[in-house]
């Protein structure tokens, strides 16, 4: 059992399972129909993705592991998702917001992770990537009608992607896993990659007349198992009913 593989995935899944907890808790509250609807898709997709990677974790790990024992029975600390995935769906704009900046990571991802040694993981990526290019288009079509029209939704555009952007250089900081992957053939390297993220969406963000952050101290930790405050109130309500009753299944 290669633990740095494990936690490599762990980390990748479990970006996915905390947005589509988030997004989750939107269901019903959609300013539009239509776009509630597609909210509780893509929130669809990302646990779908999810559970096709905790079953490979699980499968590594044996002893009786499952994907639900992964998902819902660990404590905080071991979770690995990124800071920016747990932060709060303050308003509409800071639900797009958060979901455009992870979109745009995450196709780079999955691109890259397509071409993995790893042939399951690869497989995993080539399976999800038409998802996720749907989720940035969503994602990027919303920033670009956000702040190219009125004034108040310019303005709380723009106030989300200021807060938010703080969380988005950790997704380019590597762990110990994601270095030890990256020498196997099996991870991506994201020194190649990060640059080309911040072009994409400062691009976007110019064509929806918003300014793009600058910021010289940024937040991390979510990666090492360091969270915020946010996400213990996430995990009460992932877990409660698996801890409430044990062995329930998805």
């Amino acid at each position: 059992m290669d633990n740095n593989l494990i936690q490599y995935i762990l980390g990748i899944a479990d970006n996915s399972l905390i947005l589509g907890q988030r997004l989750g808790e939107l269901c019903g509250h959609g300013p539009s129909l239509e776009t509630d609807i597609a909210l509780t898709n893509i929130s669809l997709d990302l646990l779908g993705q999810t559970r096709s990677y905790y079953q490979y974790v699980a499968q590594m790990q044996g002893e009786g592991a499952t994907e639900d024992t992964i998902a819902f029975l660990r404590l905080e600390r071991e979770y690995k998702n990124a800071l920016l995935v747990e932060q709060p769906n303050t308003d509409f704009g800071y639900v797009i917001a958060r979901q455009f900046l992870f979109d745009v990571y995450h196709l780079a991802l999955l691109q890259e992770l397509q071409h993995s040694q790893d042939t399951q993981l690869a497989a995993i990526a080539v399976k999800s990537i038409k998802e996720v290019l749907y989720h940035t288009r969503f994602s990027s079509d919303w920033i670009k009608r956000l702040g190219d029209g009125t004034p108040e939704s310019h303005a709380r555009i723009q106030s989300a992607i200021n807060d938010l952007w703080i969380y988005t250089d950790e997704l380019f900081q590597p762990t110990e896993a994601e270095t030890a992957m990256l020498a196997q053939g099996i991870g991506v390297d994201w020194s190649k990659l990060k640059s080309t993220y911040y072009q994409q969406v400062g691009a976007v963000l110019a064509e929806a007349t918003l300014n793009t952050p600058n910021v010289v101290y940024f937040q991390k930790g979510g990666k090492h198992g360091i969270h915020s405050e946010h996400m213990g109130f996430i995990l009460t309500g992932l877990q409660y009913m698996q801890r409430a009753y044990p062995n329930m299944q998805w």
